[in-house]
């Protein structure tokens, strides 16, 4: 038997291990805020014109950014060029996620002479809490308080005011929260004056269930004094609760699967000034300056294609290098193709640019370009450059994994299983859903409230990460497709699709052309519900938030069986969990909204001409009931005084050169010549769809005016060009701008092919390069998962849980935190930069991928 001696002096490993854990941390902390002060000399925050804090290796925002379900807003600190911590700011949960009570946010306040950053805020946000919109339950509580940032050396202080003291009943529950990015943080330390320990890649227990049923993860650490990953001088700081009433570190995945780690501390009862004060203090690299990155097309170019490389570099490197373009040698040597300085382009964002222009390298093969230690990913230049493996991954694997009502094999692998067989029960009446659709007084139908609607299991695509079918992304998807396969007849072969068996199966041809096979799938959803209801839906989605946030096979959000009340037990059976015998149906909502019932039939007669010869009984049946809604719907006219009679009758615009290129009737024809005024005024808009049908339109008078409309609208795009070093219309925005910029590159092929001599096919390749990696910020991935040498892989779709990516997939892309730092994090779950969408979102790409491939032939 072991003496007590003995074992006192010979610890289990895993108490040396908590011994030498404590000893680190009682030495960091000590150690942690030396030299913080600093004296004469040393880098301190400053005020700058964009009205946050900055230094070299370090910027302190307050309130530039309001999105805290986005992780973008209050107090954020980007630390040596990471954005470490956002939404600083007072919350009444400990861990909220994107449903839970925000403040309403005030102006920022800037004070010159000291520095100080303030904003005022108050709960609760009104404009957020319209009844019914969403499940956020809102207090009976009125909290007004100011949030203020306070420059000290180069560290900084938060102080939050509040007008009135607490309530007592609210103390212990509201609380000051600053998120940490997790994704930088898994493998690294934290420490307290207690002890530490190491960020955990998964949330991990123990936790208990509060009073409100909800569970509550315990804390990593408790401390008055928290240093965070101390280890790392590019992430290391240290937070002091200087009230005293202490911090916690919460790892925000316990409730959440999206949640951060969050340093918290309560706000106090009695007080009102300073009630809670924090100083925050990030360690910034001396002299810290950001890598350059160069930035091209992950994917290559055609060897007549103009090319650029894009340089990015901190403001403070004045150093110039030469740009060298190399071809790579069998042997792996680098070979110097062109070495030139480049163009000094200048400051956009936060960083300056420099910008080569290497047209002139036109011998096929691989290349890198380099600046310095900086060197791009292997590129191709080649005649057959976008003939594979950059628009057929969206048609080989994305389209096929979002369908909806089938099982998708791929090899060895089930994507998912034939899900939402119990599609789909009316909506009910008066209701606000949590993601914005809204049931009316009437389901406008012959259905009761939560009638089960026949005929709307089959067919559709899931809208990314929702899991829902939009009428719009499901049009649009169709006319997209629709519109690919008229320009350019891809007759690709690579998806077997079985409607009757509800089968998918990839990489396994079945002698069909794969986009005409997916338009049919999008018109069996949505001409089979006209056909249900006797109008288009306005969306088919889960009923429960439970449902909603699911991750996974989508075949588990439901029981797959269509609720039937009459023969449900008398046990209750949890909603949303895939049980059998549950009212866990997807909703289908309607509305009367006449654009969008004329934006989608313009879908549906687009893809009438596409199904023509292919399925003539569907193609009748789209052109039907696009014909239906053209006669059918009455638009409002906008109120005395207000605008909008324009942006109204874009929808029939659409509607009508789609019907008259399907139908070749001339009531559409006149239509449109009576529309002349409005088409040239929204030629931005409305000019690359209307140019496709002067041909059927037929009238000189009109083309001239069309033509001097393009003309005006080309300068306009040189000019909104010109702003930029990448040579597209860009404001970036909290949202990524991927989309519209892939956008712009598809209505510029349309302008292109109607208006040659005016539109030059290089703004539609620029914005192709945009999207294929040469954008701003040092992630330069194509925004296509799966396409290109470096690609977004992390993505925001049905897999996101799994840290996976859905090829040929098109991100939100490079997101704007206000005001000047371009990000697209390696993160799962920021739908602002790395979310999947139908709709345009697929097929702009599709379509400008395939104009490139056609381009030079």
């Amino acid at each position: 038997m072991t003496t007590p001696t003995y074992r006192c002096l010979h610890r289990s490993g895993r108490d040396r291990r908590r011994l030498a854990l404590g000893a680190v941390a009682v030495l960091l902390l000590l150690g942690a805020g030396r030299g913080r002060r600093g004296g004469e000399g040393q880098p301190a925050l400053q005020l700058n014109e964009l009205e946050y804090l900055e230094m070299p290796g370090l910027n302190v925002m307050l309130a530039h950014d309001y999105y805290p379900e986005g992780h973008q807003g209050g107090v954020g600190i980007i630390q040596n060029g990471l954005r470490v911590a956002t939404n600083g700011d007072i919350r009444l949960d400990r861990t909220p996620g994107q449903w839970q009570p925000v403040p309403k946010v005030g102006k920022r306040v800037v004070d010159r002479a000291t520095g100080e950053i303030s904003v005022h805020a108050e709960f609760p946000d009104e404009a957020r809490n319209r009844k019914g919109f969403n499940p956020i339950e809102y207090p009976d509580l009125h909290l007004a308080y100011t949030v203020r940032v306070r420059p000290d050396g180069p560290a900084f202080r938060i102080i939050v005011d509040l007008e009135q003291p607490l309530p007592a009943e609210w103390v212990g529950r509201v609380g000051f929260n600053l998120e940490l990015f997790p994704g930088l943080l898994f493998g690294k330390t934290f420490a307290t004056e207690s002890g530490g320990g190491v960020f955990p890649r998964q949330a991990n227990g123990p936790g208990s269930l509060d009073a409100k049923g909800e569970y509550q993860i315990e804390p990593l650490a408790r401390g008055k004094r928290l240093v965070i990953a101390p280890e790392s001088d590019r992430q290391r700081m240290t937070i002091v609760d200087e009230r005293g009433g202490g911090l916690e570190l919460v790892d925000g995945r316990g409730q959440h699967y999206n949640g951060w780690f969050i340093v918290r501390s309560l706000v106090p009862g009695g007080v009102t000034k300073g009630a809670v004060q924090w100083h925050v203090a990030p360690h910034a690299i001396p002299g810290w300056k950001s890598e350059p990155t160069v930035q091209v097309s992950q994917v290559g170019y055609h060897p007549r294609q103009q090319k650029w490389a894009v340089v990015e570099l901190d403001p403070r490197d004045t150093e110039r290098k030469p740009i060298v373009v190399s071809r790579i040698a069998e042997d792996g040597r680098l070979e110097t193709a062109l070495e030139s300085a480049g163009q000094a382009w200048g400051r956009f964002l936060r960083y300056e640019y420099l910008r080569l222009d290497f047209t002139q390298v036109t011998r096929p093969g691989l290349y890198v370009v380099s600046y310095g230690r900086a060197r791009s990913n292997p590129f191709r230049i080649a005649d057959d450059v976008y003939r594979r493996h950059v628009w057929q991954p969206t048609v080989d694997s994305f389209l096929p994994i979002q369908m909806c009502h089938v099982r998708v094999m791929d090899g060895y692998r089930v994507w998912h299983d034939a899900c939402h067989l119990d599609d789909a029960r009316m909506a009910p009446v008066d209701h606000n859903h949590f993601d914005g659709y809204v049931q009316g007084p009437s389901t406008l139908t012959r259905f009761a409230p939560g009638e089960p609607v026949p005929g709307l299991n089959r067919g559709g695509w899931h809208d990314a990460g929702d899991d829902d079918l939009r009428v719009e992304s499901q049009a649009d998807t169709m006319r997209g497709l629709a519109l690919a396969w008229e320009a350019f007849h891809p007759r690709h072969d690579d998806t077997s699709i079985d409607q009757a068996l509800r089968l998918v199966e990839m990489h396994r041809p079945d002698g069909k052309p794969d986009i005409l096979q997916q338009i049919e799938h999008g018109a069996l959803s949505v001409v089979g519900a006209y056909r249900a209801l006797g109008r288009l839906y306005r969306g088919i989605i889960t009923p429960t938030l439970r449902q909603y946030t699911h991750l996974g096979d989508f075949a588990a959000q439901t029981d797959g069986l269509v609720y039937d009340p009459r023969k449900a037990g008398t046990e209750k059976v949890p909603v949303g969990a895939g049980v059998p015998g549950s009212p866990d149906d997807r909703w289908v909502f309607t509305e009367q909204n006449p654009r969008r019932e004329l934006s989608a039939a313009a879908g549906l007669a687009a893809a009438s001409r596409a199904l023509k010869g292919y399925d003539d009984r569907l193609a009748r049946e789209c052109l039907d009931v696009a014909r239906a809604i053209w006669d059918g719907t009455r638009e409002e006219a906008p109120p005395p005084g207000r605008p909008g009679g324009a942006f109204r009758s874009s929808a029939r615009i659409g509607l009508a050169v789609e019907l008259l290129l399907a139908t070749g009737d001339r009531r559409y024809a006149d239509y449109l010549l009576s529309e002349r005024e409005t088409i040239v005024k929204t030629f931005r808009g409305t000019g690359w769809i209307v140019s496709r049908a002067l041909g059927a339109i037929g009238d000189a008078g009109f083309t001239a005016a069309m033509t001097e409309a393009a003309r005006a609208y080309r300068a306009e795009v040189e000019k909104m060009a010109a702003k930029t070093p990448y040579g597209v219309p860009y404001e970036p925005d909290i949202w990524g701008a991927g989309w519209g910029i892939q956008r712009f590159g598809m209505e510029q092929y349309f302008l292109n092919a109607a208006f040659p001599e005016i539109f030059p096919r290089e703004p539609m390749l620029r914005a192709l390069n945009f999207v294929l990696g040469c954008h701003p910020g040092p992630n330069n991935a194509s925004f296509v998962s799966g396409v290109g040498s470096r690609s977004v892989t992390v993505g925001y779709g049905f897999n996101r849980a799994d840290w996976g990516y859905i090829p040929g997939g098109s991100v939100s892309g490079t997101a704007l935190i206000r005001p000047d730092f371009p990000e697209l994090l390696e993160w799962p779950f920021l739908w602002q930069q790395t979310e999947y969408v139908l709709g345009g979102g697929t097929t702009d790409y599709l379509l400008l991928a395939l104009a490139a491939d056609h381009a030079f032939r």
